[in-house]
């Protein structure tokens, strides 16, 4: 009933968000050729400050507002735009707040897209599962604080895209810095009932010596990153057909400022595969994130990290990635993910001179850890620290981490979609389910 109350209190989101307001009047046309059959041409500005309520079952009930502007130009773009800007302040009830602003632009520099974004994630319940999936154990009947952290990341990225073949293959090359501190959280009362003497997982961790002291207080990773996108998708909001596909490395040494050197790497192929038009889309999504050689500090392995529109997000497990899993569930040296999506778009008409469409949306999702981080005991051994690491460490082996759900997205003016998802894990390992309301498609 909690979360279905939640769902409720997010629907007036969808009532403020048709009241937009245009710099410039819309279009009298209803039909154009880069727009959906029946739509209305947007022109101009047009501006969706909005209240923020959602709610992520890792992450409580999300509060705040934001600010979308969109630039439609002079005529001719919709319901694509020359450049976008968004600004959000948020908090999360379980801890977490959120400061974003980002801009994006095809127009700025002739023939590249500039995306920028600067951040501000503060995490005082952060989830922290250990690493390698199910090789470390989730007990749900312990205090939820036992798998909590703290986490303060400051985020700067500039990324550039360019042509190599136009509508179809594209260089990109990017600069993103990250300042990670990190913490434990206090798990008052658990001393006396005996629990890992009082202290979570990540506070183990340290003393079993998987976490060394000189990481366990974080770092700084400034990064190049560089790669290339194959991009035949006729829609970047909500694709109805082509592929996406996009690899690049990170090059992280201690020359750039890094705490820690590192060198990683994302591949991801995305294809949307249309079986009635635009009303009925298949698409799936594979991912497989590694690193080059037999070492990253730990705190860089829980993103799926981008280069491009977007900044980097927690994964593997949760909204952004495996929807329905524990958000952080997976991380390892190596991780991949899947996921697959039937998308039946059955309802279009005008709302309040917005175009506007309904649609329902059923997935499969799953993540692996494929190449696995040290998780060797390095205390005295014979002591209850030992007895401690063999409860947790290495109780089960590695597989598939599996979930299926469904949902619904609100799509106003193309652009702008409110998405409502709920996911199960097929494992209790990886929690109960998880609800999630929030904007946009999956991928």
């Amino acid at each position: 009933m909690k979360q279905f109350a939640y769902l409720m209190a997010f629907l007036p989101l969808l009532f403020c968000s048709m009241q937009q307001v245009t710099a410039q009047s819309d279009s009298t046309s209803m039909t154009q050729p880069n727009g959906a059959k029946g739509d209305i041409e947007k022109k101009g500005l047009s501006y969706g400050p909005l209240p923020i309520v959602a709610f992520d079952q890792n992450k409580g009930f999300q509060y705040g507002a934001l600010l979308n502007i969109y630039d439609f130009g002079k005529g001719g773009y919709y319901p694509n735009v020359r450049q976008s800007w968004y600004i959000e302040a948020s908090a999360y009830t379980k801890g977490s707040q959120q400061y974003v602003i980002s801009y994006d632009t095809k127009y700025l520099i002739p023939n590249v897209r500039l995306s920028t974004a600067s951040c501000l994630l503060v995490e005082k319940m952060l989830d922290f599962y250990g690493f390698n999936g199910y090789e470390t154990l989730y007990d749900s009947q312990l205090d939820a604080t036992f798998y909590r952290m703290e986490r303060i990341v400051p985020y700067i990225k500039i990324d550039l895209t360019g042509h190599i073949i136009p509508n179809r293959l594209s260089w990109e090359v990017g600069y993103h810095f990250k300042w990670f501190g990190l913490d434990n959280v206090s798990l008052e009362g658990e001393e006396e009932n005996g629990v890992l003497g009082g202290k979570t997982l990540y506070e183990k961790y340290q003393d079993w010596g998987i976490i060394s002291q000189q990481e366990a207080k974080g770092g700084r990773s400034s990064a190049l990153r560089a790669g290339f996108i194959y991009d035949t998708r006729d829609f970047e909001p909500a694709p109805s057909k082509g592929i996406w596909a996009e690899a690049h490395a990170i090059i992280a040494p201690k020359a750039f400022g890094t705490s820690q050197s590192y060198y990683r790497y994302s591949a991801t192929f995305r294809q949307y595969l249309p079986l009635a038009e635009d009303r009925l889309v298949f698409a799936y999504r594979m991912n497989y994130q590694g690193t080059i050689g037999n070492y990253a500090p730990f705190y860089v392995l829980p993103y799926y990290t981008y280069v491009g529109n977007g900044y980097d997000r927690d994964g593997f497990g949760g909204y952004r990635t495996a929807r329905g899993i524990l958000r952080n569930r997976v991380q390892a040296l190596d991780v991949a993910m899947f996921n697959t999506e039937m998308r039946w778009k059955f309802y279009r008409t005008h709302l309040f001179k917005q175009n506007l469409y309904l649609a329902l949306n059923g997935f499969l999702d799953g993540t692996s850890a494929i190449r696995k981080y040290d998780m060797s005991y390095r205390g005295e051994e014979d002591t209850l620290e030992r007895y401690y690491y063999d409860r947790f460490v290495n109780t089960e082996k590695e597989k598939f981490h599996l979930s299926a759900g469904g949902g619904l997205r609100i799509g106003i003016n193309q652009n702008f979609i409110i998405a409502i998802d709920y996911g199960v894990p097929f494992n209790k390992q990886d929690g109960g389910g998880s609800l999630y309301v929030n904007t946009g498609f999956l991928f």
